[in-house]
């Protein structure tokens, strides 16, 4: 019984291998230009930027695992997966850990701080991408793709957990995100495309894609709420009371 299990397992990884390297191509190539910044402002108004960028408080859960809530006016976020709980700072990369409700420090919680982190990072990230095409330290260029289609590449050459990830947006003729193409760190197949479907808005008025499909694998992004104010929220109190006590 081992032996077979071990004997699918490595035609599992070796399948994967493959499929990997069929799907891969090599990065394309651009130069900033006055063109791509104005398509990505586009971009950013079809998804409705200025209403995100009055979105003070979202909600949502990434991948049925990890849940969030972010005040984005003092930037701080609730993280919860498993029995855990992180009141995050994401700017200075600190918090208060809780485990079965017992708060806890030392190097285990100086741990799921950044596990924390970088969970937020990515996470947030897929929430919300079109509307960092201009975040600090990113460079815009339109680039053609080996299939032909002509794309908007932002690249973030800092910031974040791996900077130098690039993306490849394909946009419809109104400037609408369709899909992106990813060059990152984290993945060994580049030019993997995922889907940007199931839009919704949210009661600020911002526009939200709710799931990503590729050849690969699949995510969703549920119980997404936002709101201009916590008090709008449904809450009744505020989560992050205990880093203020």
């Amino acid at each position: 019984m081992i032996k077979w299990l071990g004997i699918i397992l490595s035609l599992l990884i070796l399948g994967i291998l493959i499929t990997g390297f069929l799907l891969h191509e090599p990065m394309p190539t651009g130069k900033p230009s006055p063109s791509a910044d104005a398509l990505a402002l586009k971009m950013m108004s079809t998804i409705n930027k200025a209403a995100w960028d009055t979105t003070n408080i979202v909600q949502w859960t990434f991948r049925e695992k990890h849940h969030y809530l972010w005040d984005r006016q003092r930037n701080l976020v609730k993280i919860e997966w498993k029995n855990i709980r992180v009141l995050l700072n994401p700017e200075t990369v600190t918090g208060k850990i809780y485990s079965n409700g017992i708060e806890r420090s030392g190097k285990q919680a100086d741990k799921l701080v950044q596990k924390a982190w970088t969970y937020f990072c990515n996470d947030s990230f897929w929430l919300n991408a079109p509307a960092k095409a201009f975040d600090p330290g990113t460079v815009r260029s339109l680039v053609k793709l080996k299939d032909g289609r002509d794309g908007l590449m932002v690249t973030y050459q800092s910031g974040g957990v791996t900077p130098g990830d690039s993306f490849v947006w394909l946009l419809n003729e109104t400037g609408y995100p369709m899909s992106y193409k990813m060059w990152v760190q984290m993945l060994p197949v580049g030019g993997l495309e995922f889907t940007w479907d199931d839009w919704i808005t949210l009661s600020t008025g911002a526009k939200i894609s709710t799931t990503h499909n590729s050849k690969l694998a699949g995510l969703a992004i549920t119980n997404v709420k936002g709101s201009t104010h916590l008090a709008e929220s449904g809450l009744e109190q505020d989560p992050f009371a205990e880093i203020f006590n």
